[in-house]
Formats: C-alpha cells, sequence, structure tokens
C-alpha cells in the first residue's frame, strides 16, 4: 500500500471519528450543584507533602517505566535486538520494576496510587 493511500485512508478515517453527532441531553454533563459543592483545601502539614511529592515523582518514573517497556517490547517484535540485548534490556526492566516495588513499600504506597485520576480523560495509566 502505497504512502499516500495510507494517508488518504487515515484521513477518511479521522473524518468520519470527528463527524459531529447531534447531542442528546443525556450527552450534556449538568453543572455541579454549588450546595454540594466541596472545598479542597492544601494540606501543609510537612509529612503529607512529601509523601505527595514522593508520590507525583513516583507516577512520573512509573509512566516512563511503562513507555520503556512498550518500546522494548514493540523492538523485541520487530527483531530488532540481539538476543544478548534482549537479556539484558529484560534484566533492567524488571530491575526497575523491583525498585518501583521498593519505593511504594518504602512510602506505603501501592501501584494504583500512582494511577492519577486525570478526570474526563479518565486514568493517566493504563491497566495492568
Amino acid at each position: 500500500m502505497s504512502r499516500e493511500t495510507r494517508y488518504d485512508e487515515v484521513a477518511r478515517a479521522a473524518a468520519r471519528a470527528f463527524r459531529l453527532l447531534p447531542a442528546t441531553p443525556q450527552d450534556v454533563p449538568q453543572p455541579p450543584d454549588p450546595a454540594r459543592r466541596t472545598v479542597r483545601r492544601i494540606g501543609t502539614d510537612p509529612e503529607s507533602v512529601e509523601r505527595d511529592l514522593v508520590k507525583l515523582v513516583l507516577t512520573l518514573v512509573e509512566l516512563l517505566r511503562q513507555l520503556m517497556e512498550r518500546q522494548a517490547l514493540r523492538r523485541v517484535d520487530d527483531g530488532t535486538l540481539t538476543e544478548e540485548q534482549e537479556e539484558q534490556l529484560g534484566a533492567t526492566l524488571m530491575g526497575l520494576d523491583d525498585r518501583m516495588d521498593e519505593l511504594c513499600a518504602r512510602y506505603e504506597l501501592t501501584r494504583a496510587d500512582l494511577n492519577l485520576d486525570l478526570g474526563p480523560l479518565g486514568p493517566l495509566l493504563p491497566p495492568d
């Protein structure tokens, strides 16, 4: 399949995906009731601030770890790595995974705690 044909196919698929449909009343989110709105306050307790900062850093490290793992699997599937490189990459990723477990245990966090809720976008990390 030529490159232009693939681009045309992608363009047609995108046009279908972005075609606007009339919204139904169920599709339109209702504004929150101001009387039920909770006030969020920033915790200034030094211990909770440290834990929250560690949680944020570990979340970023976990996101990068998962991205590296997916890229490694793609390279293995594509056959672009030697057997020695595959073994070294596997050992490195397993070591990083073990280190993440240690850090989570040290700060009393689970991997689920690292999965930030991005509201309408859903969770940051994909399910295991």
